[in-house]
């Protein structure tokens, strides 16, 4: 399959949308599937109001329990926003949906964790002790999973040495506590949750094995939609762009949003450590990640990644 450029182009009169009185706000009513144990930065930025005088109001119709059941939701035409992890996302594509990334979703720093977790009386001390053992990811051939493979490669294991097990998020901590399964590879906030109320010892981190400094999450929508609602993909784009922003600068605020949004306990609210979205897009690193997860059999052929993001944000042109 060869995928084309589409062409993206935000209409002139948009850009004038706030400035003329004669001319209305694309109206637009987003539906999407929240995050089980998470906060989206679309619902922050709706709480922040910066979705006002746009146009653009968000509807939440439920909960995906991970990206792909969102990317169906997306294809059935249930929902008009879809986040998953460039795996799911690209294998979606692949399979014939005419999806394009809006904007990037969660994203890897330094200062972000996603860990491998045992309990501390695990015999497992180190990535090679657990060859023949299983590992919790959040799903099946998503990025946990290639972090799994990648990180048994480097304790000089082969890839399909650690048995995956794909354990929703918010379960984990009980899993790993019944012995249900011999580790765990866990992000905030659950990874807070669970280190507060287990005794666990890390192994590492996960994702900086595979990533770093770069998005590893998609926001898609149709094509159909974006060349329908171009003003409503630009308002959410730069709805984004401010809430990016806002939470770099103001991590106590947002501490004090997950306590009162997601009901997170105070005192592991504070040892958060927050994913960072991207407010550009590195296109060699995307192509990059999209290279490794044709490697290791994640997605079934060599991609384009260039036709499949839209500029961020949408030209006002």
């Amino acid at each position: 399959m060869t995928f084309h450029p589409r062409n993206i182009i935000l209409s002139a009169a948009i850009a004038l949308a706030l400035a003329a009185p004669a001319a209305a706000a694309d109206e637009v009513k987003l539906r999407y599937l929240a995050s089980q144990g998470g906060l989206s930065a679309h619902e922050l930025a709706a709480e922040l109001g910066y979705f006002d005088g746009t146009g653009i109001t968000l509807e939440n119709i439920g909960y995906a329990n991970g990206g792909p059941a969102s990317l169906i939701a997306l294809a059935s035409g249930d929902v008009e926003i879809g986040s998953a992890a460039t795996s799911a996302v690209l294998n979606s594509i692949i399979s014939g949906n005419d999806f394009v990334a809006a904007y990037p979703s969660n994203g890897i720093n330094k200062e972000v964790e996603s860990i491998f977790y045992v309990l501390d009386d695990s015999p497992i001390k180190s990535i090679k002790d657990i060859a023949g053992k299983s590992i919790a990811v959040n799903t099946l051939g998503g990025l946990a999973e290639l972090a799994a493979k990648k990180a048994a490669i480097r304790a000089g294991l082969a890839p399909d040495d650690v048995s995956r097990v794909a354990v929703p998020v918010q379960d984990m901590g009980a899993a790993l506590q019944a012995h249900r399964i011999d580790a765990i590879e866990v992000g905030e906030p659950q990874l807070s949750q669970v280190t507060a109320s287990l005794p666990t010892v890390s192994l590492g981190d996960a994702f900086r094995t595979v990533m770093n400094n770069q998005p590893f999450a998609m926001v898609m929508a149709s094509v159909a939609f974006v060349n329908s609602h171009r003003a409503a993909i630009r308002g959410l784009q730069l709805g984004m762009i401010k809430t990016q922003k806002y939470n770099a600068a103001h991590p106590d605020e947002l501490r004090r949003w997950l306590i009162s949004y997601l009901k997170v306990p105070a005192n592991q609210a504070k040892r958060i450590h927050f994913p960072v979205p991207a407010t550009t897009i590195d296109m060699p690193r995307i192509q990059s990640l999209a290279n490794q997860l044709y490697r290791f059999g994640f997605i079934k052929q060599t991609v384009d990644m260039k036709p499949m993001v839209l500029a961020y944000p949408l030209p006002a042109t």
